[in-house]
């Protein structure tokens, strides 16, 4: 008879053992979800070099980040400022002074020619910050 008792005794008697099969399959799905979720979350990042510290950290070890920014006519803004090349290229040396690992984030309009993108990095390059990235929208979101 399924589900009876390991002694195969009458039907009357009290079933003392626990099937654990029920428990065993929630917690492989649980675990299964988990490890899509996880896969789907870290499939989003760039990989990158961290800064490695040896102690805690200090204000000098954190990298000073510019958020550089082209409109569709070509305008630079640094942090939502507006400003032309000779404004950007000195506070680009002026964060430079300040620390040593600067970084920028560079996010240009779809529509600029890619020549505009190339002239700002080659600005960044100058000051000597050749760590960068391109801020892009992630193509799920063109779709919506």
């Amino acid at each position: 008879m399924a589900g009876g008792t390991l002694g195969g005794g009458d039907d009357d008697e009290i079933i003392t053992d626990i099937n654990v099969t029920p428990l065993v399959d929630v917690v492989l799905v649980l675990l299964i979800i988990l490890m899509v979720t996880a896969t789907a979350i870290v499939s989003k990042t760039i990989p990158m070099e961290l800064p490695q510290a040896a102690t805690a950290e200090t204000a000098g070890d954190t990298p000073t980040t510019l958020g550089i920014s082209i409109d569709e006519g070509g305008n630079l803004f640094l942090d939502r400022d507006p400003m032309s090349e000779d404004e950007l290229r000195a506070r680009v040396r002026a964060a430079r002074e300040a620390s040593e690992d600067v970084r920028a984030i560079i996010a240009a309009a779809g529509s600029i020619q890619h020549g505009r993108v190339v002239q700002v990095i080659d600005l960044l390059r100058q000051e000597r910050v050749t760590r960068f990235a391109i801020n892009v929208r992630p193509s799920e979101l063109e779709a919506q």
